[in-house]
């Protein structure tokens, strides 16, 4: 198999047709050998998918065709097989589950900071960073002297926000994977009175895209969603597998624990669960592995 282009992609934008975008959308994917997740909501469309770079880049122009997202910016890497199993078209609520009713990055946003400014800015001192991002993926990196607000979910971001009572002259910048997360995250603290909110355009990985590693700021490896696990800077895949019973991304000393069985547990989650959840886990593991046998797709892999 050929590299496989892997292309993460949002854009806040009213879709009040999105329902009716799934379809055509789905069927542009299929015609063009892609695969991974694609969110729609009305509020925009977000996703990451892979596939042959003529059939990725048929994708994104068919997508910038429409007027809506013609302007529509997107991170690239590469993968030596295709990272996911499947396509998946869904309709949501929110292309990014804040929870908070009335957020729209449409009308209030923070100031979007290019990723050859974000060095300047993250390093002065009175500015305060806030990684978005869930704890699963802060372990294995983070820009230097971030805040990690460690959550589970993007969801606990505004009560944990809330906790912190900071004054609304504090100036705030945030960064997450690709952008999404920190932008709506920064249409909430505007929301909340909060003056100076500023954002990474395009997250880590545009980031790393842009900035060379020997004047990075950035520490570790970027959790990606898709069968790599981790990119390193140069948008390679990293060292590190997937721990599917809890979510976690596991090092290559951590796959030598005797904690490690794979679809089952890992050292960080081996106290967590029980007996009866292991064997499950264990039994979903083995059905997976039949399913792979089979060339088909088990309904719990992505």
């Amino acid at each position: 198999m050929k590299a496989q282009l892997v292309v993460a992609l949002y854009k806040f934008v009213s879709l009040p047709d999105y329902e009716d975008l799934r379809g055509a959308l789905r069927s542009v994917c299929e015609t063009h050998g892609v695969r991974g997740t694609l969110l729609l909501a009305e509020e925009g469309i977000n996703g990451t998918v892979a596939g042959p770079e003529e059939g990725v880049r048929s994708l994104l122009a068919w997508l910038r065709d429409d007027l809506r997202f013609s302007d529509l910016e997107h991170k690239e890497s590469w993968s030596d097989t295709q990272p996911f199993k499947r396509l998946k078209v869904r309709l949501k609520r929110e292309i990014v589950t804040l929870g908070v009713e009335g957020v729209d990055p449409q009308r209030v946003v923070g100031t979007y900071v290019g990723p050859e400014e974000w060095n300047r800015l993250v390093e002065d001192p009175e500015v305060l960073v806030i990684d978005t991002r869930n704890t699963y993926e802060t372990a294995i990196g983070a820009f230097r002297g971030a805040i990690d607000p460690n959550t589970q979910t993007f969801r606990q971001f505004p009560s944990w926000f809330a906790e912190q009572g900071l004054p609304k002259d504090q100036k705030i910048a945030m960064y997450c994977t690709g952008g999404i997360r920190c932008e709506k995250a920064s249409s909430y603290l505007k929301e909340q009175g909060f003056e100076e909110v500023y954002h990474l355009k395009g997250g880590i990985l545009k980031y790393m895209e842009s900035v060379p590693q020997e004047h990075s700021a950035w520490e570790g490896e970027c959790f990606v969603f898709d069968d790599r696990v981790s990119v390193d800077h140069q948008l390679q895949p990293g060292p590190h597998a997937l721990c599917h019973a809890c979510g976690r991304a596991v090092d290559s000393e951590g796959v030598e624990s005797p904690h490690y069985i794979e679809g089952v547990s890992c050292a960080g989650c081996v106290e967590e669960t029980t007996p009866s959840q292991k064997l499950r886990f264990a039994e979903r593991a083995r059905q997976v592995e039949l399913a792979l046998k089979r060339g088909t797709h088990h309904l719990g892999t992505s």
